[in-house]
């Protein structure tokens, strides 16, 4: 089991963890879905905990990779668990890689599930049609086939009158998605109503804020800027 970091006081309490879901990197209190937890091993490590089950005291981050990487460099995990621990300096990049395997797993959940569909013809068919939640593209399609996908999502919104698009999310590239998916890979692909395609927007959405927050052009539920 992993052990308690030592009790705060009352005023260390209120000033870096709060109820348990203050980032402490900014000090903002916010809902669960928007922080990672992490939590030290018996050896000392710092490890994400996306699932927020490992046992002993966490503490949590906005799901922002800067502010992750900020707090292995400051050594914040330490003093927020006031605790002896060690952050790896690619903490980073160990949590988008897991919340990547996060994601590329959900969508084959929800590929069994039949709701989450792939290549261009069937997805424009979803989208016009109003059953598609997000809409998800390889990296590196061809633009042509993202550019009539748009088209369809934009004839859905306007003929439907609808204040939002469908979100749209480009966030591996086809190697990528090759090397984590296997022969599930797609090149073009559609979230549909239910409980495991919710979770794929969910991820989606998760990762591409943690990956872009802050970014000069990001959008959020968009993966790249308009074509």
């Amino acid at each position: 089991m992993i052990p308690l970091a030592n009790q705060l006081d009352d005023d260390d309490e209120q000033e870096i963890v709060v109820n348990d879901r203050t980032c402490i990197v900014t000090r903002e209190t916010t809902s669960p879905e928007a922080l990672i937890r992490f939590v030290a091993a018996p050896d000392g490590r710092i490890v994400p905990d996306l699932k927020r089950q490992l046992p002993g005291r966490g503490c949590w981050v906005k799901a922002e990779r800067p502010l992750v990487e900020r707090a292995v460099a400051k050594k914040i995990f330490a003093r927020a668990l006031k605790a002896d621990v060690k952050a790896d300096a690619d903490l980073g990049q160990t949590v988008e890689r897991l919340l990547v395997a996060d994601l590329t797993g959900m969508m084959n959940m929800a590929r069994k599930a039949g709701q989450f569909i792939t290549g261009a013809t069937k997805v424009d068919a979803a989208i016009r049609s109003g059953a598609a939640l997000a809409v998800f593209h390889a990296a590196d399609a061809a633009a042509d086939g993202v550019r009539k996908l748009d088209q369809a999502r934009k004839a859905w919104k306007f003929g439907n009158g609808a204040d939002e698009d469908i979100p749209s999310f480009s966030l591996l590239t086809t190697a990528e998605l090759d090397e984590v998916m296997g022969q599930n890979a797609f090149i073009h692909a559609c979230a549909l109503a239910g409980q495991a395609g919710e979770g794929v927007v969910k991820r989606a959405t998760m990762l591409e804020k943690y990956r872009y927050s802050g970014q000069s052009g990001a959008r959020s539920g968009a993966g790249r800027p308009e074509q």
